[in-house]
């Protein structure tokens, strides 16, 4: 066994594979850009190195600086987390060149999966079955318009070199492809530095089923069981869940059979995850799944696994990268209860357009009944370089139905401020009827949408607790709430009874509350501007005891069309004069390694085109200012 290793990654990955490291006896090293300098996962190891500015491409996705780390503290393992340089194959063979262990799987094996047209060629090959669609080389637009047109729409515009939902487009009408296709591409090629793509028949009832395999040097390899992973959002992972709900004893078998043929098929070692879609317009049968693809690296949701073997599957990669042989046999590992994981993102949710958000971390406050695992912590900073997910919650228990209540509860515990997250969302997805009945589909959050994402109302709870709050700071000059010495005294008045009422504003708009004979009970955030913020259902509901100014953010109107967050304008796609529909995509913004369009919020006519395609701009900037007709 080596005796150290660096994490050539950042954030809640590092901090997990440092904590496996530690238990084991490994001296651990952190890697870090300029943004990261006093991050969690910097303080969780045992030395760290600077690699780079801010942006991945100068920092974590730069091998050379990474190795370089690795020679400065003697490093003797390289352990790459997932996404970033994790299923490159060059990094892979330079890091073996440079003496060092490389924990995943061979470049060989990483070349055979990484480009999903080549993987699915030698998927059918091996006898795996794989989704029908268009795996060619003629990447013209015309010639991917004419094989989307013999596929039949809907079709699946999916990056070769992809992975994570980017550079991946649902397309239903031909009238419609050209714009996704050119979306797709750009995506693609700012996420893996190549925009070419493959066409898939689209499974109108999609569930998403992957299988954990785990291959070792002496020809052993096994399944850890499947994940459903079919809860998504623009074809990113939201909530994953083991076993599959629905899963008989013959498609398991079908599945997770595929699955070691897969990895045998390129002599796979080590931990790796291998991806089908089913049809489940009629349950889940063994004749109507197909493979879609291999990551030949941990993925973000092992940790339902684990909860449900038992197993430690870091553990597992750095034995298996040190030559040992796996653990346990096939028949020794066991399917224990269920297991269901949340994604935090650092995310506003309202209204459905999901977009990131960012800041320092004032609050923040992860419930301690579930297992959460998370790479930030208060006082950090959420910038706008890297993904926005910023902590995994995971509930386990005896049945399913529990371990969703489990995690519907912690989701709804989640306390942060002031950046945005979507444990709200999480919270009523969770508690959605269907999904507690196990009907999904990779369509569920899309059919739901307006539902899961309405603007969340304070409960009479949450409004007495604001109440008060704001009467015991004015009593006290609190900065916290407390119980009051003056309680009795609330509101009095010579000749009357006590006035109990107190106004106070919420998103600009007057509300009355009364305050309560009882103690409150949600968790309530008096902010150094004075603010009163009440944590209920997930959701960070903020109260003020004035007006806003005449300033205040909106004051322009609907007639500027602003930056909603930090980002880069990948596309601007009006001028001056032209006139413009409601919803009409005007730009487009490129931010944590998503692609964003910016809509009109009105008819009208462009008046100005304030920002051109490939600026930098900060967030609330004005892009695009129009004349309402």
């Amino acid at each position: 066994m080596f005796r150290s290793v660096l994490v050539a990654n950042r954030g809640e990955i590092a901090v997990r594979v440092f904590a496996t490291a530690a238990r084991m006896g490994l001296t651990t090293v952190a890697v870090y850009s300029d943004a990261d300098a006093g991050a969690l996962h910097v303080r969780a190891a045992d030395a760290a190195v600077r690699i780079g500015p801010a942006p991945a491409r100068e920092s974590y996705l730069d091998g050379a600086a990474i190795l370089a780390a690795a020679k400065e503290t003697g490093a003797e393992a390289i352990h790459p987390g997932y996404g970033f340089l994790s299923e490159n194959a060059a990094f892979a063979e330079a890091v073996i060149a440079a003496g060092l262990t490389w924990v995943g799987p061979s470049p060989a094996a990483i070349r055979a999966m990484g480009l999903k047209d080549a993987a699915k060629a030698l998927m059918a090959r091996a006898g795996v079955p794989v989704t029908p669609g268009y795996l060619g080389e003629d990447q013209d637009e015309a010639a991917l318009a004419t094989q989307a047109a013999r596929i039949g729409f809907p079709v699946l515009i999916k990056a070769v070199a992809g992975g994570g939902g980017k550079g991946m487009r649902r397309v239903d009408r031909a009238e419609d492809f050209a714009e996704a296709l050119a979306s797709a591409r750009r995506e693609a090629k700012a996420a893996f530095g190549d925009d070419r793509v493959l066409l898939e028949t689209y499974v109108t009832r999609p569930r998403h089923i992957e299988v954990q395999v785990f291959a070792d040097d002496h020809g052993n390899a096994v399944h850890l069981f499947e994940r459903d992973c079919s809860l998504q959002r623009r074809h990113q992972k939201i909530i994953e869940e083991a076993p599959a709900p629905g899963m008989d004893a013959a498609t398991r078998a079908a599945v997770t059979g595929a699955a070691v043929k897969a990895a045998q098929a390129v002599g796979y070692v080590g931990a790796g995850t291998v991806e089908f879609i089913a049809d489940a317009s009629e349950g889940l049968r063994p004749d109507r799944i197909w493979f879609m693809e291999m990551n030949t690296r941990l993925q973000v949701e092992h940790p339902v696994t684990e909860m449900v073997t038992g197993l430690d599957l870091v553990e597992w990669q750095l034995r298996v990268a040190a030559g040992e042989p796996l653990p346990l046999s096939q028949d020794q590992i066991q399917l224990t209860g269920h297991a269901v994981e949340a994604r935090l993102y650092a995310e506003a949710t309202a209204g459905g357009r999901f977009l990131p958000s960012t800041g320092r971390l004032e609050h923040f406050r992860l419930p301690e009944t579930v297992r959460a695992d998370t790479g930030v912590m208060e006082g950090g900073e959420i910038t706008p370089f890297y993904d926005p997910m910023i902590a995994k919650l995971i509930a386990h228990a005896p049945s399913r139905e529990a371990a969703v209540a489990e995690l519907c509860e912690a989701c709804d515990g989640v306390e942060v401020w002031p950046v945005k997250t979507n444990a709200g969302f999480l919270a009523r997805c969770l508690e959605a009827p269907d999904f507690i009945a196990g009907d999904v589909d990779t369509g569920f959050i899309e059919r739901n949408l307006e539902t899961l994402t309405r603007p969340a109302e304070p409960s009479a709870a949450a409004l007495s607790a604001a109440a008060e709050a704001a009467m015991v700071a004015t009593e006290n000059g609190l900065a916290e709430p407390q119980a009051s010495p003056w309680r009795a005294l609330a509101g009095f008045r010579l000749n009357a009874g006590p006035q109990r009422a107190v106004r106070l504003f919420r998103n600009g708009a007057p509300v009355i509350v009364q305050r309560s004979e009882a103690a409150p009970d949600r968790a309530v955030l008096i902010t150094e501007d004075g603010d009163i913020v009440v944590f209920e259902s997930g959701e960070a509901m903020a109260f003020a005891d004035h007006p806003p100014g005449a300033d205040a953010e909106g004051a322009a109107g609907d007639s500027q069309v602003r930056a909603p967050m930090p980002g880069k304008l990948t596309a601007v796609n009006v001028k001056t004069g032209q006139r413009v529909s409601k919803g009409q995509t005007l730009a487009t913004l490129e931010a944590m390694k998503m692609e964003y369009a910016l809509a009109a919020p009105l008819d009208g006519k462009v008046a100005d085109v304030v920002a051109k395609a490939g600026d930098q701009v900060v967030e609330g900037a004005v892009l695009i200012v129009l004349e309402p007709e």
